[in-house]
């Protein structure tokens, strides 16, 4: 029951920080070219050393118990939080790797679309991402990893602003599980 109210409490603070520093009311375009009414700007929180710890503890308990061998997401909205569920989940003495997923493949070296730790075919793994919106995002991780012979469990957000995202990833086979829902916030 500790850990459960421990979770509550994290979530509560997670939620002070994003409504405080990150939720903006006012006409905004967002990455999916939609016109929004508000932006939450979610790096302001995960950029900062208790908004990835809270981030990063709220999804690995979201995952506890699943099989998986990696947590990743897109660039820049994955980004900030990736090193803490990396931290984190070898302090709690279940390590697991993070990668991230880059826009378009690097154009020198190795030419890869995938960073971190080699994924093997066959491998489990969690997508995640700061704020869904129609998940465009997530759907091209799904296809990158896939096109790999990797199996996605299911994808975490932040916050899923309630636009299209979850409907648009089961299209896909990916559950789309979100900490927060963009409803909460205009209570």
């Amino acid at each position: 029951m500790e850990k459960q109210e421990n979770m509550q409490d994290l979530r509560g603070q997670l939620f002070g920080l994003l409504k405080e520093y990150a939720y903006k009311e006012g006409r905004i375009v967002l990455s999916s070219g939609k016109i929004g009414s508000y932006y939450i700007d979610a790096r302001v929180v995960t950029l900062s050393s208790k908004g990835a710890y809270l981030v990063a503890a709220l999804i690995l308990d979201l995952t506890k118990g699943k099989k998986i061998s990696a947590i990743g997401g897109p660039t820049l909205g994955a980004d900030p939080f990736l090193g803490a569920i990396a931290t984190l989940s070898l302090l709690d003495k279940n390590p697991i790797n993070t990668f991230i997923i880059r826009k378009t493949p690097k154009e020198h070296g190795t030419k890869k679309r995938i960073e971190g730790p080699a994924l093997k075919k066959g491998d489990r793994v969690i997508i995640v991402d700061d704020v869904a919106t129609s998940g465009s995002s997530l759907i091209d991780c799904v296809s990158v990893l896939r096109d790999e012979g990797v199996v996605i469990e299911s994808a975490v957000v932040i916050i899923d602003r309630e636009e299209g995202a979850a409907e648009n990833l089961a299209r896909v086979n990916c559950p789309l599980i979100s900490i927060f829902k963009a409803s909460d916030f205009k209570k």
